[in-house]
């Protein structure tokens, strides 16, 4: 009995490698150099306005090696590339280049854009909404819920959708710079000891009166320096007056005031602006202006 069952494996096991040698070239299957297709106007318009002129690349097939392996994720809705990446453009490249100039924005930004379509939950439930790695690549997420006014069916609460994409590129574009020259050590000892690993627990407006722009620039002082950045950029001059603005009378839970919240604020804005000037000769100030009518341009 054990001899007809060793011999009808020894079959099997022949017929499969058989079948296996008839499987064809490996430059059909996708990922392994099959994933070619006919450039289209997607592909066009990418090439016209970001790879020619900044050497910029946007992959926006599905290649989930690019992502997490380990999350459920959604491809990007074709119709959503074009008019996300020319709204990156708009708010992010051209705003740079004329404060900074063509030279500053070929030399720094990156030069892989991946995208995807849904959110990416993670496991102590927050979620990562944009990603970079070494400079060079950044990651995309939410990009299915990306509508401005001029996209049919938008409604005003889409701007937080497209407020909170262009946050995440200006709060990844802050570390690349930061990665390059550091922004001074003494913005670090502007709230000591209240960085933690249990940002997720805390509000926003929780970590204001302690002297934080969100709760996410408590988890760190580098992500601290960069929330700073993208918030000042993104709501511009008078929406991140108003978050200063906001914090209430009283004490926090942690004993700082509000007039000593305001200061730490304060301070931290004008040490962003100076190192934006002694760093990289630029003018906030004039960047955020432009970054936040870029902003309202596509949702007012």
């Amino acid at each position: 009995m054990k001899k007809v069952t060793i011999i009808i494996c020894v079959v099997l096991l022949a017929v499969a490698c058989k079948k296996s040698e008839h499987l064809g070239s490996v430059d059909n299957i996708p990922g392994l150099g099959g994933d070619t297709w006919v450039k289209g106007s997607i592909d066009n318009w990418i090439y016209d306005n970001l790879t020619k002129p900044f050497n910029i690349s946007v992959k926006y097939k599905w290649d989930q090696f690019e992502l997490e392996l380990n999350k459920d994720l959604v491809p990007p809705m074709e119709e959503k590339i074009v008019p996300v990446m020319e709204a990156v453009k708009k708010v992010w490249i051209d705003t740079y280049i004329a404060e900074a100039g063509d030279v500053f924005m070929r030399t720094y930004c990156p030069k892989f854009f991946v995208l995807c379509g849904s959110a990416s939950w993670n496991t102590d439930g927050t979620i990562t909404l944009g990603t970079a790695e070494g400079g060079r690549k950044i990651v995309l997420y939410v990009l299915n819920d990306f509508r401005t006014k001029a996209m049919a069916g938008y409604t005003p609460s889409d701007s937080a959708t497209i407020k909170q994409m262009f946050h995440t590129i200006e709060h990844e574009f802050g570390h690349i710079l930061h990665q390059n020259v550091l922004y001074p050590e003494d913005f670090k000892r502007i709230t000591p000891g209240f960085y933690t690993a249990n940002w997720n627990n805390v509000s926003d407006n929780a970590a204001r009166r302690d002297g934080f722009v969100t709760a996410y620039a408590m988890s760190a002082p580098d992500e601290d320096f960069v929330e700073m950045i993208a918030m000042m950029l993104i709501e511009g001059k008078a929406g991140f007056d108003k978050i200063v603005n906001s914090i209430p009378a009283g004490a926090s839970q942690n004993g700082i005031s509000q007039a000593d919240a305001m200061a730490k604020l304060r301070k931290k804005e004008s040490m962003v602006v100076a190192y934006y000037k002694d760093v990289w000769g630029i003018d906030f100030y004039r960047l955020q202006t432009r970054v936040r009518g870029a902003v309202d341009a596509l949702i007012k």
